[in-house]
């Protein structure tokens, strides 16, 4: 038996990034959060601001003997636009880029060939630009971060709405 392991993705606002993980079994949690920048303990402001270097993400904590990881990938592929380095639908900014944050050779490996798969699938006629990243710190965010899809639905929803990531999600992922 495989013990818990930790998966870390950077897919835009990560509002958007918790539920699509957070329905699935073997998915123990998943945390709203900061990685990849050089402050300690960055704020929602700071990041925000460009100020620390951190992308937005989630820290998703699973079983793999229940949800493997090439289908945790997966689902990450089919949330967010691989080609875009600008940020995420109107979520603009370096704080909003996509990444995929290994935390071991294993994962590096998966990752890679998730992405080269995409590349060759001929999905998307612009380079895949998301980065594949060592894991650094993660630093949770702000409690009003956290599950921000189940307690505040309808600012999640029309926030959601007007980002254009579910027109983009059903044009591409679901067609």
């Amino acid at each position: 038996m495989k013990k818990k392991q930790r998966a870390t993705f950077a897919g835009g606002c990560f509002w958007c990034m918790v539920k699509p993980f957070d329905q699935w079994n073997g998915v123990d949690s998943v945390i709203s959060g900061y990685t990849g920048g050089h402050t300690e303990n960055p704020t929602y402001e700071e990041v925000k601001q460009g100020k620390t270097g951190h992308y937005e993400a989630v820290e998703i904590i699973y079983d793999p003997n229940v949800l493997s990881y090439e289908t945790i990938l997966n689902i990450y592929w089919q949330q967010i636009d691989p080609t875009d380095d600008g940020g995420q639908f109107h979520d603009r900014g370096d704080s909003y880029r996509t990444a995929i944050f290994y935390h071991n050779e294993n994962q590096k490996i998966a990752a890679e060939s998730s992405k080269l798969h995409l590349e060759e699938s001929g999905k998307f006629s612009n380079p895949i630009v998301t980065q594949i990243l060592p894991a650094t710190a993660f630093y949770p965010a702000e409690a009003y971060h956290q599950n921000f899809y189940r307690k505040n639905t309808v600012a999640y929803e029309e926030d959601r709405a007007k980002s254009g990531r579910d027109a983009f999600i059903n044009q591409v992922w679901r067609s």
